[in-house]
């Protein structure tokens, strides 16, 4: 997601099918065209490929099973486990392949991750120039300049439900993504479910520049003509937020079209090292009214209130607060409560089942009189 321009054109040109030709094609083929999953697998061009905005087809299960050999990433199921990392909503261009794998871009190479017999963590480059690049990269999307053992440590002492999920949910990372593409994929993820983002953003990469009727895409359009504006280019510009604090990344974030404070929240956690971002929406809200802020149940959630709910949890779990609610976040998701016992939940959902009947929600456009309804 290097370049800004190309998504601003909204038609897809009409291009002539090239004639037929006994020989190989010399260039990769266009988004329209299908490509033979050996070639896929085994490209003929080293060449660097930029993964947005060239998407070819992500490796099916019984591909990737046959024929690769996954590399050990020296990383224990303590500090990553996929199942509770990729599918929970930080991000949503990495599919499910198999087993325990899954398959995604990172930058201009496309790589495989699968929880190993050990418990370890290997990996796969499918489309790469440099393998060392590639792992350095895929480290630093992993997040791993920071230990999670150490961190839920500290979590498990001061707070004994976490320490409960964590017997059950080791392994729960937050990533660090390339800001831009979180960017985008945060704006489709307005009053929409893991699910439907997942389609929205699928579309998107597979038109590459040309954005079409996707929901969303006149808020994308915005955004990058908005970026393009900024000093130095939206990259560069979304980049120097990290070294911001948490209230003037949001402040700067919230400038651009279709995003409102708890996208810009997702955001600065997921991509621009604020730890102690808390994206506050209903769920995060029963969250903190159960079990921090319990005077607060039966309130509107107000922009006023969602300051008291991070500030509980900063309150509650310090610098890494962000990476706390993430945990809390992902137990609450249906996906996940097959992995916790069932007495674990016969309390709770009762408690927020009360709670629900008593949930009064204030729209984006309350909140702010002179805009438009854009994003929770």
């Amino acid at each position: 997601m290097q370049s800004l321009r190309p998504l601003l054109n909204m038609k897809r040109p009409k291009t002539p099918l090239p004639p037929p030709s006994s020989s190989a094609p010399s260039a990769p083929p266009t988004p329209q065209q299908k490509q033979p999953i050996n070639k896929l697998l085994n490209p003929t061009s080293k060449k660097p490929r930029n993964i947005l905005q060239n998407p070819q087809s992500v490796p099916t299960a019984s591909a990737v099973d046959g024929g690769i050999k996954f590399k050990p990433l020296n990383i224990n199921k303590k500090e990553l486990y996929l199942p509770l990392t990729f599918p929970t909503g930080q991000t949503f261009r990495w599919k499910k392949t198999g087993p325990l794998q899954y398959t995604g871009p990172i930058g201009p190479h496309l790589v495989s991750l699968k929880q190993l017999e050990d418990n370890g963590v290997g990996y796969f480059c499918h489309f790469t120039d440099d393998e060392d690049t590639a792992r350095l990269s895929l480290f630093d999307f992993l997040n791993m300049g920071i230990c999670l053992n150490e961190m839920w440590s500290e979590f498990k002492a001061c707070d004994e439900r976490f320490a409960e999920l964590a017997l059950y949910l080791e392994g729960a990372r937050v990533l660090r993504q390339e800001p831009l593409e979180c960017l985008i994929q945060f704006i489709c993820s307005s009053n929409n479910n893991i699910q439907r983002i997942t389609k929205m953003v699928d579309f998107i990469s597979s038109k590459g520049k040309f954005l079409g009727n996707v929901g969303g895409a006149k808020y994308i359009v915005g955004t990058v003509a908005a970026l393009q504006s900024k000093p130095g280019g939206g990259v560069e510009w979304l980049a120097s937020l990290r070294k911001l604090d948490l209230r003037e990344a949001i402040d700067g974030l919230s400038t651009l079209p279709g995003v409102g404070p708890k996208v810009a929240a997702c955001i600065a956690l997921f991509s621009l090292d604020q730890h102690h971002a808390i994206p506050v929406d209903t769920h995060v809200w029963q969250i903190a009214t159960r079990y921090l802020i319990p005077e607060l149940a039966g309130t509107r959630l107000t922009p006023k209130i969602c300051s008291r709910v991070a500030d509980a949890f900063v309150s509650k779990y310090g610098k890494y607060a962000g990476w706390a609610q993430t945990l809390l976040f992902i137990s609450e998701l249906p996906s996940q409560r097959a992995i916790l016992p069932s007495s674990f939940w016969s309390t709770e959902e009762r408690s927020s089942a009360k709670l629900q009947t008593k949930i009064q929600v204030i729209p984006e456009t309350e909140e702010n009189p002179g805009k438009k309804k854009r994003q929770n």
